[in-house]
């Protein structure tokens, strides 16, 4: 790419158009597609648990601001890079706080910028708003970082785990498997059960409480997928 191209992508109002028609696009999937809710009952059933930490693989995380419901207050984890203040704005958009800031191949939300943005995010949990965050280690996909059970520990808030997908879809060849999601399909909204890492979690317990993330990630993903693609014919013979 080109100075200039790079000139033109980083341009305040480049990123403005991208983001506005990123969060409109977005719309059009959300409204035109067929959503399912696993468990059905998943916004009673974390009710009691409200504020939480909301955690996604990086990917396939285009349709989370579709999570929120109108009583919710949320806050979502962006990156201070370029490509971030596009998706800082299409999430402001669709009516999401942003905080920027990202973790680090160490796998630490809470350096690179981090220590700000994980202090952010604990104010925002005390005041009651629900934080979303990717809970990948930066370049690496589907590996969980300690961020994010740091977090869960500091706040004393569970950690949800969620993934959404739809039929219609394009799969990306890139480092986090991307899924572009297409309107007019199926989808599904799946929710895992929610983990609660205690305060005194020590080296070895936080370790424990990642791979945990990181399971409970990878099988909410596999169930949202299979719940996309599952076929009417299938649904009614389930």
């Amino acid at each position: 790419m080109s100075s200039l191209q790079k000139r033109i992508g980083r341009a305040r109002s480049t990123q403005v158009t991208l983001g506005t028609l990123a969060a409109a696009y977005l719309r059009l999937v959300w409204n035109t597609s067929r959503f399912e809710l696993d468990p059905p009952d998943i916004y009673e059933a974390v009710e009691p648990d409200l504020p939480l930490i909301v955690a996604m693989w990086h990917g396939q995380h285009f349709m989370a601001p579709f999570i929120k419901r109108a009583q919710h207050r949320v806050k979502v984890l962006i990156s201070r890079h370029h490509d971030g203040e596009i998706n800082a704005i299409a999430a402001q958009r669709l009516g999401i706080a942003t905080i920027r800031g990202s973790g680090d191949p160490g796998r630490r939300h809470d350096r690179k910028g981090g220590v700000a943005a994980f202090r952010e995010m604990l104010a925002a949990l005390a005041q009651g708003y629900n934080v979303a965050l990717t809970a990948d280690v930066p370049k690496i996909s589907r590996v969980a970082g300690l961020g994010i059970v740091m977090l869960a520990r500091e706040s004393g808030r569970p950690i949800f785990p969620v993934a959404i997908a739809t039929s219609l879809r394009i799969e990306l060849d890139n480092w986090d498997r991307s899924a572009i999601n297409l309107p007019f399909g199926r989808g599904a909204l799946v929710g895992g059960e929610r983990i609660r890492v205690p305060a005194d979690a020590g080296e070895a317990t936080l370790e424990s409480y990642r791979l945990e993330v990181e399971a409970a990630l990878n099988a909410a993903t596999a169930r949202a997928y299979t719940l996309a693609d599952q076929s009417e014919k299938d649904r009614h013979r389930a």
